[in-house]
């Protein structure tokens, strides 16, 4: 019988000890405590503070590190620019299939940047009413035209400014954020 517990108690520090391995391996997300369910959560960014802060109304649940696009300074204004883009938005889809691990899909072009587009004419404005009329009914802006689209918050690191406009995290906090928020949550980007 001794042997059998001594066996046993071999057995759990063998496994522990892999756990505590795997779980520190950057390839593989860390298990975290799930957050909070919350009423009205919102999402704020701060880019020149490289942060995402997670609300629920005005309670600040938790605030994350993140990396922007690798042109980060000013407002999207076009594709390809590597600009992470500033204003109102909404979550349109949560894609667990990501090239980078979890996303929450961005719903821009939101309003404001189909006009800039249109008076700029990087649009037309056919295009201008399309991502209107999506904006206004919460669903997916265009996501392919010279105003540049496809923008989100994934995982993949924040340890510097990388992406092609979009928010990263690491892979463990998107989890715990994709766990939390639904499609329809307000994104405010803030310089």
């Amino acid at each position: 019988m001794k042997l059998f517990v001594i066996s046993l108690i071999l057995v759990a520090l063998v496994l522990t000890a892999a756990f505590r391995s795997f779980n520190r391996n950057p390839e593989f997300p860390q298990l975290s405590k799930p957050l909070p369910r919350m009423k009205n959560p919102r999402l704020v960014v701060k880019k020149k503070d490289r942060r995402l802060k997670l609300y629920d109304g005005e309670k600040l649940i938790k605030n994350y590190e993140i990396a922007l696009g690798f042109a980060p300074d000013g407002n999207k204004e076009k594709q390809g620019d590597g600009k992470t883009p500033e204003g109102e938005f909404y979550i349109f889809t949560k894609n667990d299939k990501s090239k980078f691990y979890l996303s929450l899909g961005i719903s821009y072009p939101n309003i404001e940047d189909a006009e800039r587009g249109l008076k700029a004419k990087l649009i037309t404005k056919a295009q201008r009413d399309e991502i209107v009329r999506a904006f206004q009914n919460k669903k997916t802006p265009l996501q392919n035209t010279a105003l540049g689209g496809e923008i989100y918050i994934h995982g993949g690191g924040s340890a510097n400014d990388w992406t092609w406009g979009c928010i990263a995290l690491k892979n463990e906090e998107i989890k715990e954020l994709f766990d939390a928020v639904t499609v329809g949550v307000i994104v405010k980007i803030e310089p």
